[in-house]
């Protein structure tokens, strides 16, 4: 696994484009949120996102997916954004909010059944720029190590010692110390009603 070091304060464009590269062939990187780190894929993605689930342990039928977006107008594509949820969104992102929505058809075949899909748009220049760079959204699953140590921090060579001897995993960006609190969880289905699933780092602004 190659690491890269980019600093979230001055983006390194071609270790992006680098990344970008691997994503949009179907690889699996390991990248930064402002809430926990992260392994992530391009959503549009078939074999990719079968390919990173199992390295979680993840059913795609059973468990909300959530992608890691640019910025609003991408989300658009793939989730349906109404007035309501827009005014909610805009108002809070980016930030440290996953926020569950109802899914557009543009998302690949893993998402047929699930009516609903997760919006991430951090506030972290690095993970930002991987989805713009990339042109879609990542399909987005946390690193959640070192979570129950009582620590509020971890450091990412931490987590490449951990998955460094996955051949499945191509790359890791350091992006600096990682966060050990998982992101707020709202769901927008009805967007009138929003309700907060799990309190995390991010708290709502309505």
């Amino acid at each position: 696994m190659k690491t890269l070091r980019i600093y979230p304060t001055s983006i390194n464009r071609p270790f992006i484009e680098e990344a970008a590269a691997i994503l949009r062939d179907g690889g699996i990187i390991i990248y930064p949120t402002d809430t926990f780190y992260a392994l992530g894929c391009s959503a549009i993605s078939n074999n990719a996102i079968e390919k990173l689930c199992k390295i979680k342990g993840i059913n795609p039928q059973k468990e909300t997916l959530s992608v890691i977006c640019s910025g609003i107008s991408q989300a658009s594509e793939y989730a349906r954004i109404d007035n309501h949820a827009f005014k909610l969104m805009r108002d809070n992102l980016p930030g440290p909010f996953t926020f569950i929505l109802p899914s557009a058809t543009t998302l690949p075949k893993v998402f047929k059944g699930r009516h609903s899909v997760g919006v991430r748009i951090p506030d972290n220049p690095i993970a930002v720029a991987l989805a713009e760079e990339l042109g879609n959204p990542l399909l987005s699953t946390s690193i959640t190590l070192g979570a129950d140590s009582g620590m509020d921090e971890i450091e990412p060579e931490s987590i490449e010692m951990e998955y460094e001897s996955n051949p499945e995993i191509e790359l890791m960006i350091n992006g600096g110390t990682g966060a050990l609190t998982g992101s707020t969880v709202v769901d927008l289905s009805d967007s009138r009603n929003p309700e907060i699933i799990r309190q995390g780092a991010g708290y709502l602004q309505d």
